[in-house]
């Protein structure tokens, strides 16, 4: 886009210069737009499930800025000639019970004839314009918390390997199909000063986007990550997806990697997530709490997997694994 001639409005508070995960435009003193819109192919086979992941997924980036959805609408790629309209009906079916779920209200979409199945929406929420959240606020001392583990990735890959086991697989729908709306509002209640869900990127990429926004150092600690049942696993087995390789590529010059660090948590650590947790920095003082309230209200597998530790001018990431003393 930087060729482009895109048009500035002093509404339109967040737009595509920090890569945010969504626009966020004024239209009074107490209400904001909250805008995005995400859609993939399918990562799992049953399409209810399907549909439901990728509503989440979308529904994601409007809490990752503190908003709240309101509507949303089906974006749908669908080979009329080749597959059931059922198995279509049973995506929308998973995609509306998320909505639903959400608080939101379904109000159209548009659908085309395409040999490759996708589905996603295009979300519309609202938010206090004085009161979002975005990846620019992180600050010195601040803890890191994730709400959700990592490892989706990898586990479809070996479901599409046909070698994920079955509890492999229902952990990872579980974890794709769980709304980030608790965490969400449990974060504000605890007055964070940045967030960022983990999607494609992985969590190494979307951190580094928050450090580089900020204008931080952060540092990870691999051992603390949160990690799926069976994804370090199949990691070791090198079902790594390609886009693992490509978003390491493009980042590796923003990261540190500390020695000790074994090659299967680099790995896990730029899994590209579908549908994946929210990364929250926090003071120090409020961190414990909040983590606390987060597993309470459903989020058991969030900890605190590290801090920031300073500014940086231009953004870093840092990861270290810390062993257990014997």
């Amino acid at each position: 886009m930087k060729d482009l001639p895109v048009s500035s409005d002093p509404h339109l508070l967040v737009g595509i210069e920090t890569s945010d995960d969504a626009g966020i435009y004024k239209l009074s003193d107490d209400v904001a737009l909250v805008q995005t819109l995400d859609f993939f192919t399918p990562i799992v086979d049953d399409p209810y499930h399907f549909g439901r992941i990728a509503a989440a997924n979308a529904l994601s980036d409007v809490y990752a800025m503190g908003g709240r959805p309101m509507t949303a609408m089906n974006i749908v790629c669908f080979p009329v000639t080749d597959m059931s309209k059922e198995i279509l009906k049973e995506i929308l079916r998973g995609g509306l019970e998320k909505i639903h779920e959400a608080g939101a209200v379904l109000v159209g979409g548009h659908s085309v004839d395409d040999q490759e199945l996708k589905y996603g929406l295009s979300v519309t929420g609202i938010v206090h314009p004085e009161k979002f959240l975005t990846n620019q606020g992180a600050k010195a001392g601040d803890q890191l918390i994730l709400t959700k583990p990592i490892g989706t990735g990898i586990i479809a890959t070996a479901v599409k390997g046909k070698l994920a086991s079955q509890k492999a697989l229902e952990a990872m729908i579980e974890v794709c199909s769980t709304l980030n709306k608790k965490a969400s509002e449990v974060m504000l209640k605890h007055e964070a000063h940045a967030c960022t869900d983990v999607t494609g990127f992985g969590l190494g990429g979307h951190l580094l986007e928050m450090a580089r926004g900020s204008h931080v150092e952060i540092a990870i600690h691999a051992e603390k990550i949160p990690i799926m049942p069976e994804a370090k696993e199949y990691a070791l087995m090198g079902l790594i997806p390609a886009g693992s390789y490509a978003t390491k590529h493009f980042c590796e010059h923003m990261v540190e990697i500390k020695p000790e660090v074994e090659t299967v948590f680099t790995d896990l650590v730029f899994d590209p997530q579908t549908s994946g947790g929210l990364v929250i920095s926090i003071g120090p003082d409020k961190a414990g709490a909040c983590l606390k309230e987060l597993k309470g209200e459903g989020s058991r597998s969030a900890a605190i997997i590290g801090e920031i530790v300073g500014p940086h001018p231009k953004g870093k990431l840092q990861i270290t694994y810390e062993r257990s003393l014997p």
